[in-house]
């Protein structure tokens, strides 16, 4: 019996916004019941005495240090908005 139903699959691919026919359906709920079938395997695994972890690599935050630096001239930075007045640059009312 399948995991998941073709009802399922329309259901998700109405959410997604995407049409799909009866045909595509069938295809979809049996490579997701595949999917499923294969992640289904990892519950057979002894994972005692195994960590969680999120990545299977030990990872590192590889970024510089934030240091603050002097950023461009206002004249540069407003030299190509449409519109600005007093080193804004100024955008149309959206809120009223």
């Amino acid at each position: 019996m399948s995991r998941i139903s073709t009802d399922e699959v329309k259901h998700v691919a109405h959410l997604a916004r995407l049409a799909i026919t009866e045909e595509e359906a069938k295809m979809f709920a049996g490579q997701l019941d595949a999917i499923i079938s294969y992640a289904e395997q990892l519950n057979e695994l002894d994972t005692t005495g195994v960590e969680p972890t999120s990545h299977v690599l030990t990872m590192k935050n590889v970024m510089r240090e934030d240091e603050p630096k002097k950023g461009l001239p206002i004249e540069d930075v407003v030299k190509n908005a449409p519109d600005h007045k007093d080193g804004y640059v100024r955008v149309p009312t959206i809120l009223e």
